[in-house]
């Protein structure tokens, strides 16, 4: 079986490059309809996040903020992939814009920090917050800067509900990085 997947189907490297980028486009969009709302946030849950450090840590820092910078761009140029089937340039409106903007960063701080991360799975683990934090915080930072909340009630509605659910996340995204990262890097 292993012999199997060792097999290379496609053995240009840039080629597994942009498949890599578009894979992690597509996902990032079906994270976005596996959706659950949330009575005190305008920020629903989403596996979103999921996908977005996961394309920092199999793509790496650049191609993983491109995967996540193409999501957000294919979504303001009019394709229906955002949070609530949303798009276009009125979306940047939205309780959910900071978030995308993080999405690029924590992809990227992610894609960069686990380079030292000697492959220990709690230095792993702790990188993995700590790019989770990054994007939580720049959702919280426009909350409270678009619907002019104090930072208390942005911490309250914009971060605080998605730490249990994202740490479920990052604890199955360690697990999936550790499995591929070889592979990864392989073909990538």
């Amino acid at each position: 079986m292993e012999a199997i997947l060792r097999k290379e189907i496609i053995t240009n490297k840039e080629l597994c490059r942009i498949i890599g980028v578009g894979i992690f486009v597509i996902l990032t969009s079906l994270g976005a309809f596996v959706r659950i709302p949330l009575p005190f946030t305008p920020v629903p849950l989403t596996l979103q996040t999921f996908f977005v450090l996961l394309s920092g840590a199999l793509l790496g820092a650049r191609m993983g903020a491109l995967a996540q910078a193409s999501y957000v761009f294919l979504g303001l140029s009019g394709l229906p992939i955002f949070t609530a089937i949303g798009s276009g340039l009125g979306y940047l409106w939205g309780p959910t814009t900071g978030y995308l903007f993080g999405f690029v960063l924590a992809s990227f701080f992610l894609g960069k920090t686990l380079e030292y991360s000697r492959n220990n799975i709690w230095r792993i683990f702790l990188l993995f917050c700590l790019a989770d934090l990054m994007l939580l915080a720049c959702g919280a930072i426009w909350l409270k800067i678009i619907l002019g909340i104090n930072i208390k009630t942005a911490l309250f509605i914009g971060i605080l509900p998605f730490i249990p659910g994202d740490l479920l996340k990052i604890a199955i995204g360690c697990g999936v990085y550790k499995g591929l990262k070889g592979r990864a890097k392989e073909i990538l």
